[in-house]
């Protein structure tokens, strides 16, 4: 596993639009309440969800390379299993239109060989760490 310096979490706090795979509609779950405190530190949320139409007010798309706004980091909340499929996804779309190149797996979500391919294709990935208590501890 590789440990990230403080200075190069701070890099993944920078940025301005998240794309959240798997926001959930459901307050009380981290999938919801994470992207929601996000919003309210002032980042544009933007979900990621093909069971909803609108989450935290803000349109979902279906998929990661649906999205038309410029992606600056992308967050995971899905199942570890499913980490290789999302990866490959983000890099297409990075690969497509050279934005998303920050992803941040949430607490409890890590694939070690997925995220090796992501990271030797040129994305920075975050892997296993709450993004919330991140930004809380750093810049909170």
């Amino acid at each position: 596993m590789t440990m990230l310096s403080d200075g190069e979490l701070e890099a993944f706090l920078e940025s301005d639009t998240l794309a959240v795979i798997g926001c959930s509609s459901t307050p009380g779950k981290p999938a919801h309440d994470v992207p929601a405190y996000l919003q309210r530190q002032g980042y544009r949320v933007i979900p990621v969800n093909p069971f909803a139409d609108e989450i935290l007010g803000e349109p979902t798309y279906e998929t990661v390379g649906a999205v038309d706004a410029t992606i600056d980091l992308v967050e995971v909340f899905r199942p570890s299993a499913e980490i290789p499929e999302v990866l490959t996804s983000v890099q297409a779309r990075h690969a497509d239109r050279g934005d998303a190149e920050r992803v941040w797996l949430q607490l409890g979500i890590r694939h070690d060989e997925a995220v090796a391919e992501a990271r030797a294709n040129g994305l920075a990935v975050v892997q296993d760490r709450c993004l919330k208590v991140e930004h809380r501890r750093l810049q909170g």
